[in-house]
């Protein structure tokens, strides 16, 4: 059902960038869409509604009495601004836990397990986390430390070489030329 198409049926509309149930693939794109009115007519099945005013009679089984949240919220941060706690306080002792009867007719009590809870082990963990990376960082240094002074080991034995090759061909440039003189 489209917003301001004024039919109790369905309707070909031509669809753009930015509208209800339609998303261009290509810029500039449009494309004609099937799409319903928002008359309500006998052939919808559900409607999904919101109560956003109270009238003057309460509607029975709907407005005419409160009905109790079945679950308590799970986060700990939750918790807390329920039950306006402080950072120090146990969250574990203000969880909303029900009962619940089996099938076996026992009755037993089912309470949620709360979501971002801060645990010593949680913080165990989170420090193991920042020391690996701490470490990886140092090997890293470490490792490009060693790299570096074996390129540099290696370019001193190149240089050394070339200068060994460049030497013998002058000495062997000179013998020929002496032995050049002579004869």
């Amino acid at each position: 059902m489209r917003q301001g198409i004024l039919t109790n049926n369905r309707v070909r509309v031509l669809c753009g960038k930015g509208q209800k149930g339609y998303r261009p693939r290509r810029t500039g794109e449009r494309k004609r869409k099937s799409l319903r009115g928002c008359i309500v007519a006998q052939d919808i099945a559900v409607l999904n509604l919101v109560i956003t005013k109270e009238g003057d009679n309460a509607i029975p089984g709907l407005t005419d009495e409160s009905v109790p949240r079945p679950l308590g919220p799970k986060r700990a941060n939750n918790i807390r601004k329920l039950f306006n706690l402080s950072k120090e306080d146990d969250v574990r002792k203000y969880v909303i836990s029900r009962t619940i009867t089996t099938k076996g007719g026992k009755t037993k009590r089912k309470s949620p397990k709360i979501q971002r809870l801060i645990t010593p082990l949680v913080l165990q963990r989170k420090r193991a986390r920042k020391a690996a990376k701490l470490n990886n960082v140092l090997r890293n240094q470490e490792e490009a430390a060693a790299y570096k002074k074996l390129v540099a080991q290696r370019q001193a034995e190149q240089r050394e070489a070339r200068r060994s090759l460049i030497s013998k061909r002058r000495s062997t440039r000179r013998s020929q030329k002496i032995t050049e003189k002579k004869e």
